[in-house]
């Protein structure tokens, strides 16, 4: 599955690309703000050069379907939102992102509907003569608080937000038939499944069985189906139950999400290193062995981790822990060069989260700014980012390698990721250490004997990220204060 090998780059496009919070009204298609030229989606392509030079292989966008406000109201599923443009406008974006060989994730928002959805709207007006009643789940004895003459389930007790009947096959059969037009019409290469720890599980076992079929095409540049993924949003609970054979190929990692930013604020590595052995180690008991989590810093429904870290240059080995633990590392745009924002309260909590924000010039990373704090564009975080993209997708062990924590203390890691030979490939084995603390710190330990190419040498505050040469090590390796390093032999 391409997916496994690559660095993926969240994007909420509503937010970035500076769309206003509300829709259009109902009966007004959006034709007033095409016709201003208001094709935001496009400015997408501006992103493609960057993101290529990065090292991103796909963004996941989330979302970009029709709907009343943030996206997951959904009005038509086949029906690029107005405020981004068209379907052919989100079509020739997904064309040049593949031209740089960055492929595109959609949110697929599959467990409820916005109430000016299609089919609830003639549910709405025409009750029980409506075709569509059992597309939700309603009861006409009751009533909400909107009046509507019948009550229905919402998602979470949301009743903005209508839950679909995933068990009615009308309901089923649409929903496989939008993802065949998402991906041959629009040239979609996968999916990220909103509340999926919400989904019937027969309608994903089914989904699973369209996402094979779908996998085994041709890809974007004609070469041989290498997968259709699906990734589930899950926050809790066992992985193993919807991340499987039959279901997803992967789920977001929310226990490590908060190990990540804790074990630095609390100065306790032994937390994320738990979290990591509990996950991906090498006795019988571990739970997730052989499984492609994808690991976050932080998202569109999280505080930016500039924001929440107490110390900003944890930043640095911050970062080196992400991309060098076992899992799908993802960006959330801006934050590969600290940018700032914090969960509020109330109806647009997360509005700060999801900040318009324009294309950065590829030139920037070849001549980053200085330091970590250096206003709201590419800078030395984003030197190291870049380079911690490449070396990733550079290694198997880093992408497929098994998980080993070798030593821990309250403010150092230092674990291994090694794989076997396989195949006419070299066995490799990739040390990664961290250093939390303001001090060099020396760890000892009988793997850092012999030659170690060096991959990546960063502290946080000082140079970009240094690569090339080698080291010779006699049980001891000592780093700087805030800094990673990864050793391949």
């Amino acid at each position: 599955m391409w997916v496994f090998d690559t660095t993926l780059y969240q994007i909420y496009p509503l937010g970035m690309l500076g769309c206003p919070f509300d829709a259009p009204a109902l009966g007004d298609d959006g034709a007033i703000l095409r016709e201003r030229g208001l094709h935001r989606v496009r400015s997408l392509i501006e992103w493609a050069p960057y993101l290529e030079e990065l090292g991103v292989g796909a963004i996941l966008l989330n979302p970009v379907f029709s709907s009343d406000t943030h996206g997951y109201n959904t009005r038509n599923l086949r029906e690029i939102d107005c405020r981004l443009g068209t379907n052919e406008d989100f079509a020739n974006v997904v064309d040049a992102l593949h031209a740089r060989g960055v492929r595109v994730i959609v949110d697929a928002v599959f467990n409820h509907v916005g109430r000016n959805f299609w089919a609830f709207r003639d549910v709405r007006e025409r009750k029980w003569d409506s075709p569509y009643k059992d597309w939700f789940h309603i009861n006409f004895d009751g009533d909400t608080h909107f009046g509507d003459g019948f009550w229905y389930e919402g998602w979470e007790g949301n009743q903005d937000l209508v839950k679909l009947n995933l068990r009615n096959p009308e309901v089923v059969g649409y929903l496989l038939d939008t993802v065949r037009m998402w991906k041959r019409d629009l040239g979609v290469d996968g999916l990220r499944l909103d509340v999926a720890y919400c989904l019937d599980r027969d309608f994903v076992r089914t989904l699973r069985g369209l996402a094979n079929e779908l996998g085994a095409e041709p890809r974007f540049d004609g070469a041989p189906g290498d997968g259709f993924p699906l990734i589930g949003e899950v926050l809790f609970g066992d992985y193993n139950l919807i991340v499987n054979d039959e279901m997803l190929d992967s789920c977001t990692n929310y226990e490590c999400y908060k190990g990540l930013y804790s074990s630095f604020n609390s100065m306790n590595m032994f937390e994320i290193a738990h979290s990591l052995h509990r996950q991906f180690g090498g006795e019988p008991w571990c739970i997730y062995r052989g499984k492609h989590l994808v690991n976050f810093a932080d998202n569109h429904d999280v505080s930016r981790l500039a924001s929440i870290l107490t110390e900003k240059r944890h930043l640095a080995p911050a970062y080196g822990v992400l991309f060098g633990m076992p899992g799908i590392p993802c960006l959330y745009y801006g934050s590969e060069w600290g940018q700032l924002g914090e969960k509020g309260a109330g109806y647009l909590a997360d509005v700060d989260l999801r900040p318009a924000i324009s294309a950065p010039a590829v030139e920037a990373l070849d001549a980053p700014a200085v330091g970590w704090d250096a206003g709201t564009g590419p800078n030395e975080l984003t030197a190291l980012i870049n380079r911690l993209n490449h070396v990733r997708r550079g290694s198997r062990a880093l992408c497929h390698g098994d998980y080993r924590n070798v030593v821990i203390t309250n403010k150092q890691l230092l674990f291994e990721r090694a794989v076997a030979a396989d195949g006419g490939l070299s066995a490799e084995r990739v040390l990664v250490a961290v250093n939390a603390d303001d001090a060099p710190f020396a760890f000892n330990d009988g793997s850092l004997r012999g030659e170690f190419e060096v991959l990546i040498s960063c502290a946080a505050g000082g140079a970009a990220a240094s690569e090339g040469g080698t080291v010779n090590l006699d049980g001891s390796l000592e780093i700087s204060p805030f800094s990673v390093m990864y050793l391949r032999r």
